[in-house]
């Protein structure tokens, strides 16, 4: 018997300012603030505990901030002490998470908001069945370099035509 789908939880992001990083969450992609920029120490605490057993000793301390999109999917800001720019922001051989994506029917529109508050578009906007469905997507960057994904239409309603065909 086939396991049923999950349900996805949530995606953490690691930024170089937490607070400009939750701006441009909330102000330019609508996101909900469910829980504001935190501050947590290395101790011994229930989170302090649960930090160390992820990043190991001597991360010092951390700002987080959670967010929700429309569709109860959660967006976790990490501000690291001592972080840095990766020296490629779309390492995509590179095994591991390269990109997510956000759905917006006005991928052009959401695209011109992102750009205005210091994103950058990677490419031009493209459709995945030219003259016959009116699916669209482009790759853009957040104004910290972090890579994603712009969807006119849902993901399985893109791929539900055995796409590529």
């Amino acid at each position: 018997m086939r396991p049923t789908p999950r349900s996805f939880s949530h995606i953490g992001l690691s930024v170089p300012d937490l607070d400009a990083a939750v701006k441009f969450y909330t102000d330019v992609l609508g996101f909900y603030t469910i829980m504001e920029p935190t501050e947590i120490v290395e101790d011994d605490s229930a989170v302090g505990q649960m930090c160390t057993d992820v990043f190991g000793p001597g991360w010092k301390k951390l700002r987080i901030a959670h967010l929700s999109t429309a569709d109860r999917i959660g967006i976790e800001l990490f501000e690291f002490t001592d972080n840095y720019a990766p020296k490629e922001n779309l390492s995509f051989r590179e095994h591991g998470m390269f990109h997510f994506a956000v759905q917006d029917p006005d991928v052009e529109g959401l695209l011109e908001k992102i750009i205005a508050a210091g994103g950058k578009q990677r490419m031009p906007i493209r459709e995945y069945f030219p003259g016959e469905k009116p699916y669209r997507m482009v790759y853009v960057e957040d104004p910290f370099g972090i890579v994603f994904e712009l969807y006119s239409h849902s993901y399985e309603l893109t791929y539900s035509a055995g796409a590529y065909q």
